[in-house]
């Protein structure tokens, strides 16, 4: 659900908390701050905006919804 604080420090290259919110605001990653400074992610999110490859609805085939007409 949340990425561990390894994770913050892998993908920002960052060891400082200051620096990894300056490396993830810079890479548009949503965070927040915990009361104690701690850095909280969520693992979707960073999925999301890195392009991390989503279920599709690939061989369906989609067509209108003839009976709402």
């Amino acid at each position: 659900m949340f990425l561990t604080p390894e994770d913050i420090a892998a993908l920002t290259l960052k060891t400082q908390r200051k620096a990894q919110r300056a490396a993830l605001n810079f890479m548009g990653i949503d965070h927040k701050i915990r009361p104690d400074g701690s850095i909280v992610v969520l693992r979707a999110h960073v999925e999301k905006v890195l392009g991390a490859s989503m279920p599709t609805t690939a061989g369906k085939k989609r067509e209108p919804n003839w009976s709402a007409i």
